[in-house]
């Protein structure tokens, strides 16, 4: 007070520097918990003495007021005209950073933010929304909606411009679980969930679904467009969270993670609380297959909508947009005509049917991830009777033309299968649809609900034509919930993923859905079936002849051929007609050449399919050994063995992640079929051969012997699934670890023990790796 009525003007040193003062003791007070924390605690006339200089905007003398107006029983409308004065200052900030690029942004280019911030304007909002909750009176006045819709909206447009907001409010589990029950009125709805969406991005800990009050009760009362919104949220909490360093992706990390925490993840109690919900997945998949009427609109109106996409990446906005031009439309429709025309904004001229079209692709991304999620979990097995039961994959097959795929998406980016996509909603809607069908097929007998009835009645001819009974899961397929329709999903998959681009990122996904239908115990019928629609043909054109480079389209490629191929003398003959000159063989045996991590699966196919054949005695097989360049290639020992040095040469435990330890899995097979026929001393011997012509001896070996050390630890694991070991190789579990004891016995006098093959001046076995 003493300076607000001090005479004649002060040097403007002196009030910069009475300026900085104030801000440094609220700066001090908040992180010291001592002194001035908040404007409140300093005079409304020094505040606005300092406003001009500190280019304020009013900003801290406003929030004076509101504190002073905002008691438990104080005037809400008076409150609601304070924020409404104050929110533009936020909001234009938040719409400048959105509309930009959304880059980390300084508080310099957010001064209105964060002078809203530092003067306690986010805890007295938050006190605000939560008061009624606090208190056991029963007289206190109700909030409107508007008042609480416009206290989130700040909030969020707080956020946007300053993550210290984001994670501060992130960190308080009362107003986090206080949001949720927010959710439950529809009218703040919106505002709710954008909010909450934004703090769970950036909580440090998952919140727990069953610590949400009335959790079953708030998910059933919301409506369909609600529900497919609280998926957004729902994906935070269902999935694991990124691990971020590759270092951690390794499997020693990861078993040593599992060793530190046995009980479930956050992620896998919640996804057990969402399954407990009566209805719940029946919705997602009413969700996930509701039709949409096509786009009628002129295409000009989809190029436009590629502009939105920048800040209209989030279906919660989109969802505000089109409310409020739907509240345009019913107030417009009650007023005369010529102010209904005035009334007319250009909003609702440009949300055409590509518009709805979009909103409905946007929906489906967030319902289809997060079913997707469900189906990899813990409790795969009753998802997938559940998704069956309500006819998720008709339902799909039912939109398939018309909306997944109803054009060629020709230009976006190229995505490794890790990457979040960034791009339109109709590239990552593709993309979930289907990682979804290869998370459904993966070794599962529900995958000939793929089909309709007459391609399942076509696997049967080819069964009886081969004299080969027909596989339990197919004999035990529901003709109820399989595929209506002149095509069912996997045959209009293999349409289209015959026509896309030769770099298309949806390559990658298009074959791994493909191979999840075939992987698992081998099915003759299946791959025939997949062979008379020319796939093989389509398969080696892209690997030899399309020019493709992306790595993880050609890895996608080649584990489909491998489980095309497998044991299976037509498919030989096939690749043996197309690889039909000297120069398409080296072609093709260059690509699998130049990485052995991506292409060791069909490597292990053909050596295993090579010691098939050449135990079988029919004529046509015999004929194709002899004429097929790959199998003759892979006939010689001497490049089996290369394959099995390169195989062990580039891996070991450090290193050994979910996508490289295949090819400790594949020098397995290369052995453990060398051991059937008594070469495996041979095997070892040519292996110490080669460490001493490259100066290395006893290098390749020791790395070997702690690869094996550690395979023991991780598959003989209670809770690791022999079954895809045995299923890939057809070979028993019980002999791959029989084999693995015989190749890491201690006897050294043993002709079928690694140690053997080491002289005693460069073993080096005793080191303990397997501790992280």
């Amino acid at each position: 007070e003493v300076m607000a009525t001090t005479e004649g003007p002060e040097p403007p040193r002196t009030r910069r520097n009475s300026n900085k003062n104030i801000l440094k003791r609220i700066i001090h007070g908040q992180s010291s918990g001592r002194a001035i924390s908040r404007a409140t605690e300093i005079s409304e006339a020094l505040l606005q003495e300092r406003d001009q200089q500190g280019q304020w905007h009013g900003i801290p003398v406003l929030l004076q007021r509101l504190y002073d107006s905002s008691h438990l029983n104080s005037d809400l409308s008076q409150i609601h005209s304070i924020i409404k004065e104050v929110s533009p200052f936020l909001s234009m900030e938040a719409m400048s950073f959105v509309t930009e690029d959304r880059r980390a942004v300084q508080k310099s280019n957010c001064p209105n933010t964060y002078t809203f911030d530092l003067f306690g304007g986010i805890d007295l909002l938050v006190e605000i929304l939560m008061r009624p909750t606090l208190t056991t009176q029963t007289n206190v006045p109700k909030m409107s909606d508007d008042l609480v819709k416009d206290c989130l909206s700040v909030l969020y447009n707080c956020c946007i411009c300053m993550e210290g907001v984001t994670k501060s409010l992130a960190s308080r589990d009362d107003f986090v679980m206080f949001l949720f029950t927010l959710m439950s009125n529809k009218k703040t709805f919106l505002q709710t969930a954008t909010l909450i969406e934004d703090i769970l991005g950036v909580r440090k800990e998952m919140i727990q679904l069953e610590d949400i009050p009335n959790l079953p009760s708030l998910v059933q009362s919301f409506n369909q467009q609600q529900l497919a919104n609280f998926c957004r949220i729902l994906s935070v909490t269902i999935s694991e969270p990124d691990m971020g360093n590759d270092d951690k992706h390794t499997l020693l990390a990861k078993n040593a993670q599992q060793r530190a925490n046995p009980c479930p993840s956050h992620s896998e109690v919640n996804q057990v609380a969402l399954l407990n919900i009566p209805g719940f997945i029946e919705r997602l998949c009413k969700l996930a297959t509701r039709k949409v009427s096509e786009a009628s609109g002129p295409s000009s109106l989809l190029l436009e909508l590629q502009d939105w996409y920048t800040w209209l990446d989030n279906a919660l906005v989109l969802d505000a947009l089109m409310q409020m031009a739907t509240e345009d439309a019913e107030q417009s429709s009650t007023d005369s005509s010529d102010e209904s025309s005035l009334a007319t904004s250009p909003l609702r001229h440009r949300l055409p049917q590509s518009m709805k079209i979009v909103h409905e692709i946007m929906y489906k991304v967030e319902v289809l991830y997060v079913l997707c999620v469900l189906l990899i979990g813990r409790q795969r097995n009753q998802v997938h009777k559940m998704l069956a039961e309500f006819k998720l994959i008709p339902g799909l097959n039912n939109l398939f033309d018309k909306l997944i795929w109803r054009k060629q998406t020709s230009s976006h980016v190229l995505h490794g299968q890790n990457q979040n996509c960034d791009c339109s909603p109709e590239i990552s809607f593709k993309i979930q649809f289907l990682r979804l069908l290869q998370s459904f097929s993966d070794h599962h007998e529900n995958k000939y609900l793929l089909l309709n009835a007459q391609e399942l009645n076509e696997l049967s001819a080819i069964s009886l034509k081969a004299s080969i009974p027909e596989v339990e899961a197919f004999v035990n397929t529901d003709r109820k919930l399989i595929c209506d329709g002149k095509k069912g999903l996997l045959t209009r998959l293999l349409s289209v993923m015959k026509k896309e681009p030769a770099e298309s990122s949806f390559r990658f996904w298009q074959a791994r859905a493909v191979e999840s239908f075939l992987r698992g115990a081998t099915s003759y019928a299946d791959q025939v079936f997949l062979l008379k629609r020319g796939l093989l043909e389509h398969i080696l054109f892209s690997i030899i002849d399309s020019g493709c480079k992306s790595r993880d389209v050609l890895q996608s490629y080649f584990d489909l051929l491998g489980e095309l191929m497998k044991f299976n003398i037509d498919a030989f003959k096939r690749f043996n007609k197309y690889v039909n000159t000297e120069e398409k063989f080296q072609m093709f045996m260059t690509q699998i050449n130049s990485s052995l991590v991506d292409s060791n699966m069909l490597v292990r196919c053909i050596i295993l399919s090579l010691d098939r054949f050449e135990s079988q005695i029919e004529d046509v097989i015999v004929e194709v050994l002899s004429e097929c360049s790959l199998l003759s290639y892979m006939a010689r020992v001497e490049n089996r063995q290369a394959f099995l040095f390169r195989l062990v040469n580039i891996i070991n435990v450090q290193i050994l992640t979910q996508e490289n330890v295949s090819c400790l899995n594949t020098s397995l097979v290369v052995l453990m079929l060398a051991r059937r026929r008594d070469k495996l001393a041979f095997c070892l011997n040519a292996l110490r051969e080669k460490e001493y012509a490259e100066k290395y001896p006893g290098c390749l070996l020791n790395n070997f012997h702690n690869l094996l050390r550690f395979w023991q630890r991780h598959y003989l694991n209670k809770d690791k699934d022999s079954t895809c070991l045995e299923n890939s190789s057809c070979i028993s579990f019980t002999y791959w670890k029989e084999t693995v004891s015989v190749l890491l016995d201690s006897d050294p006098t043993s002709l079928c023990a690694i140690a053997s093959y080491i002289d005693e001046a460069y073993m080096d076995l005793g080191r303990d790796f397997l501790e992280v």
